[in-house]
């Protein structure tokens, strides 16, 4: 585990280098025009995170870490800097290239959902098969199997009004699943849940891990944070901090 290390300067290459790389960024930085100006949202990060690690990362408005979140799930190119997930470079890489990736290697949880409102739980999972072209067959194999993993095996047929907030999260769970990707990839997962809920499902995040899947939770609740194994605080665009672990007792405050 790494120690506690603040400021601009050592804190970017603090990150613990022991383990199998499963993301490392090198010099990472997005920059936007607006107008006459150019707003740095991310400026040189330097970034390890390992194979079946579970880290979280926090930081307050404006921080960079939506941007962050957006370049490790493929939903954005960087200005400058490598981005290498699971071997491969990944900055260069043009649209298609980066859709290919983030369907085989990144499975994604949202704050919202984003269920089919009229779609069972299993055909709601079974999405990202359906776009990745496997068949009928193996896609209910699948699909079943990644609900049974989230304990909704008894709730395959219900719709999303039938199910609870919780059971809903688990259902956008199972579909980051289904595809059997390199990491996991939820933003605020627990920000329509309410305090039991949202310990069930951080519950789930740990057994995935335990299982072998390397987890990355971006949140603004240091109660969430702290169940992670390594919390990365952005300031600025840039790295501030690695911890080891956030102190639970910091639980009840947010950014």
């Amino acid at each position: 585990m790494s120690t506690t290390t603040t400021g601009s300067g050592d804190a970017q290459g603090a990150t613990p280098m022991s383990g199998e790389a499963m993301i490392t960024t090198r010099g990472l930085t997005k920059h936007y025009e607006m107008g006459a100006e150019t707003v740095k949202a991310l400026n040189g990060v330097d970034l390890e995170i390992r194979r079946n690690e579970y880290v979280a990362i926090m930081g307050p408005s404006g921080s960079g870490k939506s941007t962050l979140m957006n370049l490790i799930g493929c939903l954005d190119t960087p200005t400058s800097g490598e981005y290498i997930l699971n071997g491969q470079a990944v900055q260069d890489l043009d649209d298609d290239e980066l859709a290919r990736i983030r369907n085989r290697e990144i499975g994604f949880v949202f704050q919202t959902f984003n269920l089919l409102p009229r779609a069972t739980a299993l055909h709601n999972v079974e999405l990202p098969l359906i776009y990745a072209g496997v068949g009928s067959k193996e896609r209910q194999r699948r699909a079943a199997g990644a609900l049974e993993q989230v304990a909704l095996g008894d709730r395959m047929d219900h719709k999303p009004n039938e199910l609870s907030g919780g059971q809903r999260q688990r259902v956008a769970i199972a579909r980051a699943l289904v595809n059997d990707p390199s990491i996991i990839l939820a933003d605020e997962p627990t920000g329509n849940l309410d305090s039991h809920t949202s310990a069930e499902i951080m519950q789930v995040f740990e057994d995935l891990r335990r299982s072998g899947q390397t987890v990355i939770m971006v949140t603004h609740e240091y109660g969430i944070a702290a169940r992670a194994q390594r919390v990365i605080t952005l300031v600025d665009g840039k790295i501030s901090s690695h911890d080891a672990a956030l102190p639970t007792e910091v639980g009840s405050h947010a950014f």
